[in-house]
């Protein structure tokens, strides 16, 4: 199969949740108590949203099987999945609207979430078989869904009953100390690429040593899998098995760091399902990352051939 013909053959299946971003950009979060006035607000689809952009951007096909609600929120939700293109296979619930994430972002380009969840953190099995899931597709798990109880069941007993060749990443997220073990650990059982950011990678593996988190990572992944660490401006790691190689950042003056890891996570997997080695994929990540740090908004992706100009420029 040619990389073309693979990229077309691939599908990214996200089971994540897609919620509808308040974004509001500040200079500094307030005490406890006190008040900030905003420089400016903005309503922005978001959440498990970013990925799918970035992966549509760099030419996957996308699939999303999640819940998304009947109400304002959901319209605008729907509304933006069909414009990048985005195949929504999941129910409108009828009685819930899509959830919804408060993003502040301040001068550091740091953010800070507060979030609700909504329609989205329905997933019904049928829904999932009925995507006939293949060897060439790339499944995708947040840490997010193995929060919330009945979604994290049905979608690990899914996992455990797709074909052994399918790609599974999983993004862990912020909470993944918090993430039932049981779970976690049947999770970790069908992962064959973990995505995180340095923070997360710690907080995994409950220690201050980055070497260790790896060697926690990979330790407890299925044989073969790939890990890769985000670690802000200087790049990302990347380990499979007992080989690891550090993939450098580019300089860029950051404004806001909202979808960037986003942004990275999906670039990444678009560019693997071409056939490209992990290296590669890598260094576009990085590439789309720090272009998306340059411009406010959760789903601030580049296209492929922003990307290829952009790295062109770096040369």
């Amino acid at each position: 199969m040619t990389q073309a013909d693979s990229r077309q053959a691939s599908r990214l299946i996200h089971t994540g949740q897609v919620i509808v971003d308040l974004v509001m950009q500040i200079d500094t979060l307030p005490a406890p108590g006190g008040d900030v006035l905003a420089h400016n607000a903005s309503f922005e689809v978001g959440g498990g949203f970013n990925v799918m952009a970035a992966a549509r951007r760099s030419g996957m096909r996308v699939v999303y099987p999640g819940g998304h609600g009947h109400g304002r929120f959901g319209d605008m939700a729907r509304q933006v999945l069909a414009l990048e293109g985005v195949e929504i296979a999941g129910p409108e619930v009828v009685d819930r609207d899509t959830g919804l994430c408060v993003a502040i972002v301040d001068a550091s380009a740091e953010r800070t979430f507060v979030s609700h969840m909504g329609a989205e953190s329905v997933l019904e099995r049928h829904v999932l078989d009925a995507l006939s899931v293949s060897a060439h597709d790339i499944v995708y798990v947040s840490g997010y869904s193995l929060m919330l109880a009945e979604k994290g069941a049905v979608l690990v007993d899914w996992l455990e009953h797709l074909p052994s060749e399918t790609r599974v990443a999983f993004d862990p997220g912020p909470l993944v100390d918090a993430i039932d073990a049981t779970l976690l650990a049947r999770m970790l059982a069908v992962v064959s690429i973990w995505t995180s950011n340095r923070v997360e990678a710690l907080r995994f593996a409950n220690t201050d040593n980055f070497d260790a988190a790896f060697d926690s990572i990979i330790a407890r992944l299925r044989t073969g899998a790939l890990a890769i660490v985000r670690d802000s401006a200087s790049g990302c790691h990347l380990r499979v098995g007992e080989t690891r190689d550090h993939v450098p950042g580019f300089a860029v003056k950051a404004v806001d760091s909202n979808g960037a890891g986003d942004a990275h996570a999906g670039v990444f997997l678009a560019t693997l399902a071409t056939g490209a080695d992990a290296r590669t994929a890598a260094r576009r990540a990085n590439a789309a990352a720090a272009i998306a740090v340059t411009r406010y908004g959760p789903a601030t992706s580049p296209d492929a051939a922003e990307i290829d100009a952009f790295i062109a420029s770096r040369a």
